[in-house]
């Protein structure tokens, strides 16, 4: 079974997480209760109360955890707690920072957060846009990533092609995924000029790995393509999901920002299985050629990337 992090690791890296939080007073009960499911969920170390352990300083947090992890992901796991902060803070960014720096980790969700207290929103978005337009690309569905990044105006020849995909099979990735839009009333990519090509891609994660397309559902999904492979694309797609559904700094589109939903019934224990489940999978389907896959079978696509069935 895939493990995000060694065994020997998960009790270090929780007291840095617990130490990244450790200001203004101390931890949120929002912040607890996300690590809590990463901890229970995703590191599965149910047995670990955090009320019992010492958090680490960024020295120490470096010489506990050494070169064997990857401080990559402790710094992602690090900034999906701070925006579960709110307000933000200017110490809780620099208690951050002091930690990135020390483990030689920087990145665009270090910047757009630091741009959100510095600038404001307007500043976050910007860099948000231009970060996000450098990775549009390879987070777009391959066959059309020639095409449709962004659209002027509809693209009505590539909606009558999707919609064509519900002539398969029920049961199969192309038909279930026209009954994604239709069950939750979505246009489909090229209807308009607010769904251009690269949301194929998107949607069809939606329906392999069962998430709704709900401000709980889309931080889980990010957060659970990222377990799954742990890339610049999918670290960018994962930070927009926080920065609208959670910090609410960003406007994606039509995408309306909103604040702590991560806090409804539910969500953190979503997001703590995501990151499971994304991290048990056997290959990565993220950036497939999903309509390649359209006459499949849902259940035998899952089955072939090992996609683990929800348990949230």
């Amino acid at each position: 079974m895939p493990a995000f992090f060694a065994r020997e690791t998960v009790e270090p890296v929780t007291r840095t997480l617990l130490g990244a939080i450790d200001v203004d007073g101390g931890p949120t009960d929002e912040q607890l209760d996300v690590l809590r499911a990463i901890v229970v969920h995703l590191l599965e170390r149910d047995d670990l109360e955090l009320t019992d352990l010492a958090p680490l300083e960024p020295d120490e947090a470096v010489a506990a955890l050494g070169d064997g992890v990857n401080h990559r992901r402790v710094k992602e796991l690090m900034v999906t707690l701070e925006v579960c902060r709110h307000p933000e803070s200017e110490a809780q960014v620099r208690r951050v920072e002091d930690y990135a720096r020390a483990f030689g980790e920087r990145g665009p969700a270090l910047d757009i957060i630091r741009s959100w207290i510095d600038e404001g929103t307007q500043q976050a978005t910007a860099d948000f846009d231009r970060f996000y337009g450098e990775e549009l690309a390879t987070l777009s569905e391959p066959s059309l990533r020639a095409r449709d990044l962004r659209i002027e105006e509809p693209d009505l020849e590539l909606a009558e092609r999707l919609e064509a995909l519900h002539d398969l099979p029920p049961g199969t990735l192309g038909h279930e995924y026209i009954e994604f839009y239709r069950r939750y009333g979505i246009e489909l990519p090229g209807r308009d000029t607010h769904t251009p090509a690269h949301y194929v891609s998107h949607d069809m994660n939606h329906v392999i790995s069962g998430y709704e397309p709900t401000g709980p559902g889309e931080i889980a999904l990010g957060g659970f393509t990222l377990a799954m492979h742990d890339n610049d694309a999918n670290w960018i797609q994962f930070v927009a999901n926080l920065a609208i559904h959670e910090a609410g700094i960003v406007k994606h589109g039509e995408i309306m920002p909103k604040a702590a939903t991560l806090t409804r019934g539910g969500a953190t224990d979503l997001l703590g299985d995501a990151l499971w489940r994304g991290a048990q999978c056997t290959a990565d389907f993220s950036q497939a050629d999903h309509l390649a896959m359209a006459d499949r079978r849902l259940d035998e696509v899952r089955a072939h990337f090992g996609v683990p069935e929800l348990r949230q």
